[in-house]
């Protein structure tokens, strides 16, 4: 078996006694914002702003945008929270670098439990949305790649920057100051038209907003192929940079 495989067995395994707590992230809180929000506020939108969304009803314009957040919030509980962990000096990094194992073996098993969590996580927020009959038929297998895709945009850079961390607080201003005003004006909760046009150019090139974009067209039956294309290379971009710099940097912790 590759080493990278026995890393991500170990943290499957580790999964596997936490598992029941993660219901309420991929469950039980998309199901209340879509209750709370989306109906509950869509509602006033529908009647107040009806062609404010494109014709589309609040619902099915949130819940995608939602279902990319999400990702972004799941790559961030496992791409920095969890890396700090593992990366600090009584670790499971530590222990897996006195073995055979490379850095690079170490971060591929890591990055593998990360790309099944986010896989799971946006299955379940995607049955939700079916339930509440925001996405339907083949478009929610369009979307769940899209969504997968979102999350590893942000899990791979951030494990990256996460690895080479001493001091674990800047994970969380980095949540507080970065990754929550991203949430705000990415385009999850209204679009971004109605964003001051400076406002709206910084949003655009945001990686969230490219994956609530991607999320939202493809949930909506609306995506062309040149726009899909255009979206998925850019968060490509994040995978690929993050993974190449994740390498180096794992290196240099685990190795220095």
């Amino acid at each position: 078996m590759p080493p990278a495989l026995h890393a991500f067995r170990y943290w499957l395994r580790l999964y596997s006694r936490t598992w029941r707590g993660t219901i309420v992230i991929s469950v039980v809180n998309p199901l209340l914002f879509l209750l709370g929000v989306g109906v509950g506020i869509g509602h006033l939108v529908n009647e107040g702003h009806p062609a404010a969304l494109g014709g589309v009803s609040y619902s099915d314009f949130f819940a995608p945008g939602l279902l990319a957040a999400a990702m972004m919030q799941t790559a961030f509980i496992e791409g920095g929270g969890r890396v700090a962990q593992a990366a600090s000096p009584t670790g499971s990094y530590r222990a897996a670098a006195t073995t055979p194992m490379e850095p690079e073996e170490i971060l591929a098993g890591h990055m593998l439990f990360i790309g099944f969590r986010l896989i799971t996580s946006s299955a379940a927020f995607i049955v939700v949305m079916e339930l509440f009959g925001v996405v339907s038929g083949w478009w929610a297998f369009a979307v769940w790649p899209a969504a997968l895709l979102t999350g590893l945009a942000f899990a791979a850079p951030l494990a990256s920057w996460t690895v080479t961390l001493r001091q674990y607080s800047k994970i969380n201003s980095l949540f507080r100051f970065v990754l929550m005003p991203m949430y705000m004006f990415s385009g999850t909760f209204f679009a971004l038209s109605q964003l001051p046009h400076i406002v709206r150019l910084v949003a655009s090139v945001l990686p969230l907003t490219q994956g609530v974009e991607l999320c939202r067209a493809l949930s909506l039956g609306h995506a062309s192929v040149a726009g899909v294309a255009a979206r998925t290379a850019y968060l490509l971009l994040f995978v690929v940079g993050g993974l190449l710099l994740a390498r180096v940097n794992y290196r240099r912790r685990l190795h220095g």
